[in-house]
């Protein structure tokens, strides 16, 4: 598999399946996509922004559901094999993404898997095991979500950094060494993790430093 990220904002996705992995799922996607989890019952358990739809469909059903709701994918969470193969082969048929929790990894995974995630926006990791080792990929989740702390707040400064750095600094070399300075100062990390306009006085002395 090759990791990539996918802009979800102003698509759908479709969860078929209520239970506790289905609330999880939907908890993910809902923060970008207009996300519906269809369903005959639904768990005692957050499902974030997601649209919950009461139904039990058969097999049959799935492929006007997935034509009714046009998603951009579909994730397969029921305890029911032979719905959950009728949605696999039903996504697939529409040309959606599909995500198949009910499998370990492999092929039969479907053409996604959701790896866990550390997010500090807009700064997103994330970790995936291929479906093999869901643990794995939880455990090393935690150990990066310290290490995180503050990347947002950076990759947001040095966003503005270069732009201003590209209208007043005509030397690309100048402009890169100054961008490394801010980067690996640790009196910058420090002040944004605690007052980031702190950080963001301490990161102009340095470019003001390397560019004079």
């Amino acid at each position: 598999m090759i990791p990539l990220l996918h802009d979800f904002d102003g698509e759908r996705v479709l969860i078929v399946g209520g239970g506790s992995v289905g609330a999880r799922k939907a908890r993910t996607f809902a923060r970008e996509a207009e996300t519906v989890v269809l369903s005959p019952a639904f768990a005692d358990a957050s499902f974030g922004d997601a649209e919950l739809v009461r139904a039990a469909p058969e097999p049959d059903d799935l492929p006007a559901w997935i034509e009714c709701v046009d998603p951009a994918l579909v994730v397969v969470a029921t305890d029911s094999e032979s719905v959950n193969d009728a949605a696999a082969a039903a996504a697939r048929d529409h040309g959606a993404l599909l995500n198949r929790a009910d499998r370990a990894g492999g092929r039969d995974a479907g053409s996604v898997v959701v790896p866990a995630t550390v997010r500090d926006d807009p700064v997103v990791v994330s970790i995936a095991t291929g479906g093999t080792a869901p643990a794995l990929s939880r455990h090393l989740r935690e150990q990066i979500e310290t290490d995180v702390e503050g990347a947002g707040k950076m990759a947001e400064l040095l966003g503005e950094l270069r732009a201003e750095l590209k209208a007043s600094e005509p030397d690309a070399e100048t402009r890169r060494r100054a961008i490394l300075r801010v980067l690996e100062s640790s009196a910058v990390w420090k002040g944004l993790r605690t007052d980031t306009e702190k950080g963001r006085r301490e990161a102009e002395r340095i470019v003001e430093e390397v560019t004079k």
